[in-house]
């Protein structure tokens, strides 16, 4: 689970060596879909997958699934390495073993929480599961750190580290796990299982798309592939509901959703996710495309920096992860799990209200705060959601949760880079005019850069990267002569630049985590007390 999810994360860092060392400029019109599937394509196949695949180990076996999952991953981290193409070719060879990487993970996935509640009894599989999901949210900041010192060295020891591992892993799993589980007779669900690929996958990819301008516009809402993808999975996805409330062996037991403690979990599951993985890319920009730079780190080094400055996060939620799902196995899973979002949303209020060039100390101390109430949460609630289930629907159970918590993921790189984009178009194109002129661009040329969507500059602030010489190398000596470029080169110009508009684009984001933490905290006070479900 550590090894899946810190590969999950470790491209997210790693992306501006990956780019250079392919020789592929992400920034460049038409090369942004490089860029975008580079981080959604692993998500996108584990969300979809993982549902399939945990069905298909409560019907052929939890440990034969989970097994060939290791097999398939370590198969797809060693194409990756031995990437043999550069440019456009580079990008597709590795979001294609990317994907592959996915299938391997989403049978880790799917299965490894359903062995972990059959190995062991009621009243010690929080703790266990608390040590899982240790593995499964430490790892996605974890990844952060390795990706921040390897990719300077080698962009290629990003994927080949996870070989060893996964050679390792795949002869031990093998030798050593055993079935425990009784293996439930049904047919595979073909039509259910073709419905929700290709419905959700539909949805993921139409938000996806949707970030990037079009016609005109900053973002692709309009756009009609967009809307076909959106409205189209939907459609999908409701047919699929209406198929799996008639078939005799549903990929999505839709019965279990009248078990409160599941439905209640999953919901707030979900919404943690969305809130979680949106503050992951958001301190990301932060740090990499503003504060950074604004003390002094070149733009080359501050994906490891940024990594280091997370890790107070990852620290607290390693503490607070196991010690409540240990605590959780006595007094259930309601306070630890419902006061967890609540830490986890006053977290985000104090991120809002630190300025942009903030104090560390105060930054630190709120990373802490989001990490003690992410694990808080993290393992109570995973506990009472396979706790809820009957032993023969743990396989579909783990791979239903883990559907909500991938998807939360996946939804949230469109949610709030959307949100962003929104609060940058009020402000950035003056500031960037502004800003231009005030350093000798004439008012033509500076309005037109202004006038370009701010998806690109946020992409530049992700990647940790300056943007400016970029749009000024594309123009003619004429149209910037007398323009004071060492200054607007520098690498404080642009996170200057940037900074007051992201603030005020961060107050969005950070309102809209708020606002779905508090949902969260609802659904979760309202599970019921400790229930385990008895055959």
């Amino acid at each position: 689970m550590l090894m899946a999810t810190i590969n999950s994360s470790i491209v997210i860092i790693s992306l501006p060596d990956i780019f250079r060392g392919i020789k592929l400029d992400p920034l460049q019109p038409g090369n942004v879909s490089y860029l975008l599937w580079m981080l959604m394509g692993f998500l996108l196949v584990t969300a979809v997958l993982v549902v399939s695949l945990g069905r298909l180990g409560d019907i052929y076996g939890r440990v034969k699934i989970y097994n060939l999952g290791f097999a398939v991953f370590t198969a797809g981290s060693i194409a990756l390495v031995f990437d043999p193409f550069t440019q456009g070719s580079g990008a597709l060879w590795l979001i294609l073993w990317r994907l592959v990487q996915g299938v391997g993970a989403a049978m880790l996935f799917a299965n490894s929480t359903a062995i972990l509640t059959d190995a062991f009894p009621s009243d010690r599989r929080g703790f266990a599961l608390g040590i899982n999901q240790v593995a499964a949210i430490g790892g996605s900041f974890m990844g952060l750190v390795i990706g921040g010192l390897l990719a300077p060295v080698d962009w290629r020891l990003v994927f080949l580290i996870s070989v060893p591992f996964g050679l390792i892993g795949t002869v031990w799993s093998y030798k050593s796990l055993r079935e425990t589980s009784v293996r439930t007779r049904a047919r595979v669900d073909c039509v259910g299982n073709a419905l929700f690929a290709v419905g959700l996958t539909a949805i993921l990819a139409g938000i996806t798309y949707g970030i990037q301008p079009y016609g005109g516009h900053d973002m692709g809402w309009t756009n009609p592939w967009v809307l076909t993808g959106l409205i189209g999975g939907a459609a999908l996805l409701a047919v699929f509901c209406v198929v799996e409330a008639r078939v005799d062996a549903p990929m999505f037991n839709l019965s279990l959703f009248r078990i409160r403690a599941f439905t209640a979990g999953n919901l707030a599951g979900l919404l943690a996710s969305v809130s979680r993985g949106g503050l992951q890319f958001m301190l990301i920009i932060w740090l990499q495309g503003i504060w950074l730079p604004l003390h002094g780190y070149s733009f080359a080094s501050t994906p490891l920096w940024a990594g280091i400055y997370l890790l107070p996060l990852t620290v607290a939620f390693l503490i607070a992860g196991p010690l409540s799902g240990f605590l959780s196995d006595r007094y259930g899973a309601r306070a630890f799990a419902t006061g967890g979002l609540l830490l986890a949303a006053v977290s985000f209020l104090g991120l809002m209200m630190l300025p942009t060039n903030f104090n560390y100390w105060a930054f630190g101390g709120l990373l802490v705060l989001n990490g003690i109430g992410s694990g808080l949460f993290s393992a109570p609630n995973t506990t009472a959601i396979m706790n809820s289930v009957p032993a023969n629907r743990r396989g579909v159970a783990s791979g239903m949760r883990g559907t909500f918590f991938n998807s939360g993921t996946s939804l949230s790189i469109g949610i709030f880079f959307s949100l962003m984009i929104v609060g940058l178009a009020q402000t950035l194109p003056a500031a960037l005019t502004s800003g231009l002129e005030a350093h000798g661009v004439s008012a033509t040329v500076a309005t037109g850069i202004g006038q370009q969507p701010p998806v690109g500059s946020l992409f530049a602030a992700f990647l940790g990267a300056n943007p400016i010489g970029t749009l000024l190398g594309g123009l003619p000596a004429s149209a910037i002569q007398g323009a004071d470029l060492n200054t607007l080169t520098s690498k404080q110009f642009f996170p200057q630049l940037i900074a007051t508009p992201f603030h005020h684009g961060l107050v969005i984001v950070f309102s809209a985590a708020i606002a779905m933490s508090l949902i969260a905290a609802v659904a979760s006070l309202f599970r019921g007390t400790r229930y385990v479900h008895t055959d």
